[in-house]
């Protein structure tokens, strides 16, 4: 679980930010919503992001996908790009490293990891593992003039002077070391540990474009258990959807086709001549049972996936990514979660991640400010966030427990529109 983020000099972020998962003193919804992972250490599996447009939110979550995808980017050329964005609207900052840092706990193990980096290369990069209250470093690495140098410490990780050296002659100066390590055949206490977590419960952003129905199509293929899963959700939902088909089929390839698989240079050639060969793609084709009741009775109804609603085929791909975070324990980052969904579903689906009790992780941003009124009866205060861009271009980021008197808040939907939490589009006439 993620215990805190702080991103620095990223996008919109020229300042840090934090967002921490800690929860307060606050017992509400204690039971599922709160994961005590030490005696002393409570986390939260949910936060929600409120900000105008442009404000910075859906940064929050390009900077978690941002280090999902850098930890296992092989380069093959050390003149690559690292892929960093610094901040734009400032005459300094484009000149300065981005700063990464995340706290985290695998199982009931704490650990740090840091990462500082410009567009050419990684500066620094450390990993720290807490067994005692003090953080002890498990790998360092840093530049040693345009070459990495990567450190492990003695005492944790048992590695001969081979494999150390496998290590710093993979590590280009503008991957990450978790990259290199993928290409050593070895086995490294806590870094190992660690690149699982990074690997297996970092999850992918869902965007509002993201095309989640046929990872769910694919998932259902193959898991019984997501299909039951689903189909109790949307028969809950109200949806009159029955069961779900998915069946693997072959079409014919298009002339104008051929020509864009011959040409793509990242199919490889065996695969192109089956394709070719065989004249046919596969596709996963997934129809819907509709039971209607009319004059005649109950009827059942098989309708293809083209007939469906862009908010049914996004539901099914959100709760296809839900109970995947559920079952592995990962962090499922969505931006703009309403987007294409009632209002009444989009809170029917956090409530029923929040009732789950797992060391899943929900992130989400929104504009839909209704769900402010849940607070107290579905969401914590401590669960809610605000992004707002100031005048000079940069984002700030803070917490609903932030301001004073919030028992006294008779509607917090009311206050948010009123302008006392901030975040809001500065329109003029």
């Amino acid at each position: 679980m993620i215990q805190e983020i702080r991103i620095k000099n990223y996008l919109s972020f020229r300042d840090e930010v934090v967002l921490s998962f800690e929860a307060t003193k606050d017992t509400t919804f204690e039971e599922c919503q709160v994961v005590n992972v030490t005696p002393k250490v409570r986390l939260l599996r949910f936060a929600l992001i409120y900000g105008a447009n442009a404000s910075g939110k859906s940064n929050l979550l390009n900077a978690m996908d941002f280090l999902r995808d850098f930890w296992f980017d092989k380069k093959s050329d050390i003149d690559e790009e690292t892929g960093v964005v610094p901040f734009l609207l400032d005459t300094e900052t484009p000149n300065e490293p981005s700063e990464f840092n995340i706290k985290f706990f695998v199982g009931d193990k704490r650990y740090w990891y840091a990462l500082v980096l410009d567009d050419k290369q990684v500066i620094k990069e450390d990993l720290y593992v807490y067994n005692s209250v003090q953080p002890s470093l498990v790998f360092s690495r840093e530049l040693d003039g345009t070459a990495s140098l990567i450190k492990l410490n003695a005492s944790l990780v048992k590695a001969n002077a081979t494999i150390v050296e496998q290590l710093n002659v993979k590590c280009l100066s503008n991957m990450s070391f978790f990259a290199a390590r993928n290409q050593v055949n070895c086995s490294l206490a806590y870094i190992d540990e660690v690149r699982d977590w990074m690997k297996n419960n970092m999850m992918p952003i869902i965007q509002p474009g993201t095309r989640m129905f046929e990872y769910a199509g694919k998932q259902m293929e193959k898991n019984v258990e997501l299909k039951a899963y689903i189909l109790d959700f949307v028969h809950k939902a109200d949806y009159n959807i029955t069961d779900v088909y998915t069946e693997r089929e072959k079409v014919p390839i298009p002339d104008n086709v051929k020509a864009s698989i011959m040409e793509d240079k990242d199919i490889p050639e065996k695969a192109k001549e089956k394709m070719l060969a065989d004249n046919a793609l596969e596709r996963l084709r997934t129809d819907f049972q509709h039971t209607v009741k009319n004059k005649r009775g109950e009827e059942n109804y098989r309708l293809p996936n083209s007939l469906q609603s862009e908010g049914t085929k996004r539901t099914f791909g959100i709760e296809a990514a839900i109970y995947e975070a559920i079952k592995t324990n990962g962090i499922l980052p969505i931006d703009e979660i309403e987007s294409s969904l009632h209002p009444e579903l989009v809170e029917f689906i956090i409530e029923k991640f929040l009732k789950e009790k797992s060391r899943s992780q929900l992130i989400v941003t929104s504009h839909y400010d209704p769900l402010l009124n849940t607070v107290d009866d579905l969401i914590r205060k401590d669960s809610v966030w605000f992004t707002e861009k100031e005048k000079d271009g940069h984002t700030t980021l803070y917490s609903l427990t932030d301001f004073k008197g919030l028992s006294k808040i008779s509607s917090f939907q009311k206050s948010y529109r009123n302008g006392v939490f901030g975040a809001l589009p500065n329109i003029h006439d």
